[in-house]
């Protein structure tokens, strides 16, 4: 009779103590670099959460045009009462120069909308320019001026501490970045064009990508034959999930701008490009869903009459279902991060106004936020980070998603 060693018994369970122990361990490694990675985007993110405003006293004069832009004027002469002081031209540009740029259009949108207010003060809320929102956040933090590196002049910055000593200046939300479209100034860069160019994206290469990959999987598995053909697609399939995306992007640019003469950085582009890039994740998540499917329950469909095809549509589709959803979910979520395939097709332009259809001129999250760490501007850094922390935020649900319906659709054979 065989008689265990007591010692090489407590080795086992020692190895296989130390086993769990580490795997433990890199787990919650793992987990400590990602709260790093999301902690670190969410740090830098906060500046662009909150932006700074002038309360100004606008006089409208009773016999102004509603029709002309009469912003301009009407702003600099309203921070220059604030100023009587101020004489020369050199100070009175400084001095209207600490405002945004947008702030004339807003004003000039008030008054046609509001024709009652001519020959009246209004009280406005003057968004303030960039270096004049990074010199005000360094101003919280230290009392001494001198101190602080700003791209302002002197005569800047004392107006600026003065008018923040006043109460004239309040801090709010930045609701601009979640309205505006993309801009050369950071007080106005948003980023709402973004978001809706990667749905369009999305969406395109979701019509596009799910239904051919679900019926190429399922004619693979249910009824290709098994030949030197079939053979030969398979290899390509598993092939193309493994090239780098920028092949696909110079293939999408040759094929579909260059030889159709599609519209250049258009929605319809970017998705059709993602479609290919995401169509063999799709048909190796779906082929292997199918697989899952035990042979007795089409063999029982067989049995009792049914085709070849209402087996497949009625059975092993439904069936697969959930495995074929988690595996496009996840292949939509990789499509959403790619930002290389989407540079060759000129979606990296400078794009300011939002898409309103699938052939306007647009760019995606990723893109958005290549450009802007790109820029020179420091606000542009924070405005990067929250963009980042929106997408990551994106990726984390749709694959939520995607484990939500494997856990509740799921069924063990």
């Amino acid at each position: 009779m065989y008689k265990i060693n007591p010692r090489q018994l407590r080795m086992r369970y020692f190895k296989e103590k130390c086993l769990r122990v580490l795997c433990v361990l890199s787990l919650l490694i793992s987990l400590c670099f990602l709260i790093t990675l999301i902690g670190s985007i969410a740090y830098k993110s906060i500046p662009a959460l909150t932006t700074s405003y002038l309360t100004i006293d606008v006089s409208i004069p009773a016999t102004l045009d509603a029709s002309k832009d009469n912003g301009r004027n009407l702003l600099r002469n309203a921070i220059f009462q604030l100023f009587p002081d101020t004489k020369t031209r050199k100070k009175k540009k400084a001095l209207y120069a600490l405002l945004s740029f947008s702030n004339e259009t807003q004003l000039n949108t008030i008054i046609r909308n509001n024709t009652e207010f001519i020959g009246r003060t209004i009280q406005f809320k003057a968004l303030l320019s960039d270096n004049s929102t990074h010199f005000l956040r360094k101003l919280d933090n230290t009392n001494d001026v001198k101190k602080i590196t700003t791209k302002l002049s002197t005569y800047q910055q004392s107006a600026l501490s003065s008018l923040y000593e006043e109460g004239y200046i309040s801090w709010h939300f930045n609701t601009v970045f979640f309205t505006n479209g993309d801009s050369r100034e950071p007080e106005n860069a948003g980023i709402i064009g973004a978001i809706i160019g990667s749905i369009y994206v999305l969406g395109i290469t979701l019509l596009i990508s799910l239904p051919v990959g679900v019926a190429a999987a399922l004619y693979l598995e249910e009824f290709a034959a098994r030949n030197r053909f079939t053979e030969i697609i398979e290899i390509n399939i598993n092939n193309l999930a493994a090239v780098p995306s920028i092949v696909f992007g110079l293939l999408g640019l040759n094929l579909f701008i260059n030889h159709f003469s599609l519209a250049r950085s258009s929605s319809i582009v970017g998705g059709l490009i993602l479609s290919l890039l995401t169509l063999p994740v799709i048909i190796i998540a779906s082929r292997s869903a199918i697989k899952a499917i035990p042979v007795s329950i089409k063999h029982g469909a067989l049995a009792l009459g049914a085709s070849p095809v209402q087996v497949a549509l009625h059975h092993t589709f439904v069936l697969s279902l959930p495995g074929i959803l988690t595996g496009s979910i996840i292949g939509m979520a990789r499509a959403l991060g790619e930002s290389a395939p989407l540079l060759m097709i000129g979606m990296v332009a400078f794009i300011a106004d939002i898409p309103r259809t699938i052939t306007d001129s647009a760019t995606v999250l990723p893109v958005q936020i290549f450009i802007w760490s790109d820029s020179p501007e420091r606000s542009f850094e924070a405005l990067s980070s929250l963009a980042s922390l929106i997408l990551v935020i994106f990726l984390i649900a749709m694959n939520a998603v995607a484990i939500y319906l494997r856990k509740k659709y799921e069924k063990k054979w």
